[in-house]
């Protein structure tokens, strides 16, 4: 079994109710052990478009970290996710972070995220369930990274009904 975590985020359509039903969708591949709370979120990188609602949830597989990478693919692609425009908006993003201390470094596939350890909108969410936890073994916390992110991006957590959805 490896311990994996994801991040999801929505900011088109009903934005809760798309992170509802991603979580709901990725429990029917994975057994998910804790989510987070749900934030909402600036826009990074193009900001003229709706703010995001995010979370992070922490689930375990016997899966291959490819094979968990193209459920979340599916998934994404079941519930109406476009890739037109570059960190664009979307109904919903699914991220895989972390898949139990290994590194991958294929075509369409890094683990760790590359990208995580600079987001206040993944780390924020990520330190709440996981706050020891070590991306890269002997490297920093996730929240001795979320320290050393400077301020600057609103993420601001937000009570839900119904959350988590399992």
């Amino acid at each position: 079994m490896a311990e994996v975590y994801i991040a999801l985020g929505s900011n088109l359509g009903d934005r809760a109710a798309n992170l509802r039903q991603a979580v709901r969708r990725i429990a029917a591949h994975l057994t998910v052990e804790s989510v987070s709370s749900v934030y909402e979120t600036e826009p990074v990188g193009l900001k003229a478009q709706p703010s995001f609602l995010n979370a992070v949830l922490r689930g375990v597989t016997t899966r291959a970290p490819r094979d968990v990478l193209d459920r979340l693919v599916e998934i994404e692609q079941m519930m109406g996710r476009e890739r037109t425009v570059p960190l664009g908006p979307r109904t919903i993003d699914l991220d895989l972070l972390h898949y139990g201390g290994v590194h991958v470094d294929e075509a369409g596939l890094s683990l760790p995220h590359p990208r995580m350890s600079g987001r206040r909108f993944v780390l924020v969410p990520l330190a709440e369930i996981a706050p020891a936890l070590r991306p890269d073994p002997g490297g920093p916390t996730v929240s001795e990274l979320l320290t050393a992110v400077p301020p600057g991006e609103g993420v601001e957590r937000i009570d839900l009904a119904d959350w988590p959805p399992v």
